[in-house]
């Protein structure tokens, strides 16, 4: 039995070492063939080692190609910390390649999809603006810049909603004076949304618990003017009269 494990293994070895030797031999153009094939075919970990061959081949018609598809195989499995990688190669050794735009592009997608919930710390949200805001400004005839423009949107509101978090958090420790500054920083804005108002809200109610009557009258007006009818501007209506 012993002997038997033995040849199998020594087989399946001599397998891999002669198939890693028939790609290593195999033309650069049949090497794309395949890992092209495979890529349409959705199966990018397979492709993945015939790219990553071409692309070593630096004199090959085919090297940025590969390149940019091989950044493409990670993106399309959700790998975005490797695809981002694969896309800075593109740009530093091929930032003639006709779709280096794209790869621009891409780095900021990847810095999207990396990015925490609200809840955490946004390095990788504030990365991805600045990513987009380099996109534009180097192709700001691209089509893909509206799409990038919507993409720095969603992530600066992906940032006002870390602040109201957090101010939600200095709220509920009792530290006013921090919750206050996320809160004004966020109505400041002027926007009508949900943390515009619950941040008029927990605002009003902080001044009301400080006894603060100039201050929570004119969150309370905000509220109201912004929010009439809400439950939120009723409650601090109720507050207000309890207080009078």
């Amino acid at each position: 039995m012993k002997k038997i494990l033995i040849f199998i293994i020594a087989l399946l070895t001599l397998f891999g070492c002669s198939k890693n030797r028939l790609t290593k031999d195999m033309p650069v153009d049949k090497k794309m063939e395949i890992g092209n094939a495979l890529f349409e075919k959705g199966k990018y970990h397979k492709a993945i080692p015939y790219y990553t061959d071409v692309a070593f081949e630096r004199n090959s018609i085919y090297t940025a190609e590969a390149q940019m598809k091989l950044a493409d195989c990670y993106f399309n499995q959700n790998k975005f910390m490797e695809a981002r990688f694969e896309y800075e190669e593109l740009i530093r050794l091929f930032h003639d390649y006709k779709e280096v735009s794209r790869a621009y592009f891409q780095i900021g997608i990847c810095y999207f999809n990396e990015s925490l919930s609200p809840h955490y710390t946004q390095e990788e949200t504030e990365r991805a603006i600045s990513a987009f805001g380099t996109f534009i400004e180097k192709f700001p005839f691209d089509e893909k810049k509206k799409d990038a423009i919507e993409y720095i949107q969603k992530c600066h509101y992906k940032l006002l909603e870390k602040k109201y978090y957090s101010g939600y958090a200095y709220y509920k420790m009792y530290d006013y004076s921090a919750a206050l500054m996320y809160f004004d920083e966020i109505t400041r804005l002027g926007n009508i949304d949900k943390f515009d108002k619950m941040s008029l809200f927990y605002s009003a109610k902080i001044y009301i618990a400080r006894e603060d009557k100039e201050n929570t009258l004119l969150a309370s007006n905000k509220l109201n003017e912004r929010y009439p009818g809400s439950k939120e501007a009723n409650k601090i209506n109720t507050l207000i009269k309890k207080l009078d």
